[in-house]
């Protein structure tokens, strides 16, 4: 196995940890990977699948997304409290993470954010990138509105539907 599939692997493992998952299969290039919490769980190389993992207790049922991988979110949790103390106000829409990875506010460092709060956004404006393994995806609006709250600090750990933002649609 080479060195850089080695790293590639670790850097999975990590993720996997981060991320909370009970279980986690990745297959490609002659390579499959089953990351699990159980030790019961199937590790014959592929032969079952592994089931998704139950919903937490009073989690929201997963919503189509907005594009291309992205879900919005028009009903935030109502009881989500901003870092300095106040509360999100019901009406705003939380836009989350299509993935895990590194959340990135600005396109490299030392530039200006994609976004501020305060900002008018439309459905296409760049509001952020998530960074996996050298691999970037940009997080869209995927509405107009203005932004009211950036819920993520930068270069910070975020996993897949996690709020991001929150935008006002005006």
């Amino acid at each position: 196995m080479s060195e850089q599939i080695t790293r590639d692997i670790a850097a999975l493992a990590e993720l996997f940890k981060a991320g909370g998952w009970s279980e986690l299969r990745v297959e490609g290039g002659g390579i499959s990977l089953l990351f699990s919490n159980d030790p019961d769980s199937t590790s014959n190389g592929g032969s079952a699948l592994a089931a998704p993992a139950a919903p937490e207790k009073g989690a929201r049922p997963p919503q189509a997304p907005a594009a291309a991988g992205q879900k919005v979110d028009p009903v935030p949790d109502r009881r989500e409290k901003r870092a300095s103390g106040g509360v999100i106000d019901p009406d705003w829409v939380a836009v989350t993470a299509p993935n895990l990875g590194t959340f990135y506010r600005s396109p490299k460092p030392g530039a200006a954010p994609f976004v501020e709060v305060g900002q008018r956004v439309e459905p296409s404006t760049e509001i952020c990138l998530i960074e996996v393994m050298k691999l970037f995806t940009s997080v869209k609006a995927g509405l107009s509105g203005t932004v009211r709250h950036v819920a993520v600090d930068d270069g910070a750990l975020v996993e897949g539907g996690q709020t991001l933002a929150y935008i006002e649609i005006n």
